[in-house]
């Protein structure tokens, strides 16, 4: 499978807007992008099924002709850790499944964009998290770095835990989530002196996306 997984440093993060502006740019290259939210929780009811927020705007981001129940596969109404809601309802979540609408949506594009849930260590089910979704994959890892205060601490641990479990951690994007955040350049400084990874772009508040798309392009193999 070719494409990237995008991962964050917490819930919040801005990981939706940077998979959209990734979709986005890569549609502008010309090539054809899959949306992929494999798991979602927080959702509303919508023409017979639960639709969430973040799927539907990675939806809309590669042109809007797509499968919801492929893009999104599991969807919880309650926007609580998936483990949780999918004890509520009743869902087990499986792998496989993940895996099948990935291979699906892979089929229909000449790569895929996944977006994680929460950060790389959420708990999807007893034995699974959101790491083990992304090893299973097999898809190149984009660390989000939610710009507020405590975000150095955040994406140092993050890269650490990716690292640790052995998946391929290509770089890093900055997006600013606190618009009153002070000394932003200093800390994008610190992050690229302390991150091992390469910074591959920054999203600043309210703002055009400042990412290398060459190297985005060349990264995922599109």
């Amino acid at each position: 499978m070719k494409g990237l997984f995008v991962t964050g440093t917490d819930t919040g993060c801005g990981k939706t807007r940077v998979s959209a502006a990734l979709i986005e740019a890569l549609r502008q290259q010309g090539r054809r992008v899959a949306p992929f939210k494999p798991i979602a929780a927080g959702a509303e009811w919508d023409d017979g099924q639960w639709r969430n927020d973040d799927a539907l705007t990675l939806i809309e981001a590669a042109g809007g002709d797509w499968c919801y129940p492929e893009v999104n596969p599991y969807c919880f109404e309650a926007p609580v850790s998936p483990h949780l809601a999918s004890v509520d309802e009743g869902v087990a979540v499986e792998l496989s499944k993940i895996l099948r609408a990935g291979e699906q949506l892979a089929a229909q594009a000449d790569g895929v964009i996944a977006e994680g849930a929460g950060g790389w260590l959420v708990p999807l089910a007893a034995d699974l998290d959101i790491a083990d979704m992304a090893l299973a994959l097999n898809l190149p890892v984009v660390l989000v770095v939610g710009l507020r205060l405590g975000c150095l601490n955040h994406a140092r641990l993050s890269e650490l835990a990716i690292e640790q479990r052995g998946a391929r951690l290509v770089g890093w994007i900055a997006s600013q989530v606190d618009p009153d955040m002070q000394r932003v350049e200093e800390n994008l400084q610190t992050l690229r002196e302390r991150l091992s990874s390469p910074c591959l772009g920054i999203l600043p508040w309210q703002a055009e996306p400042r990412l290398d798309v060459e190297r985005l392009l060349a990264l995922s193999k599109m």
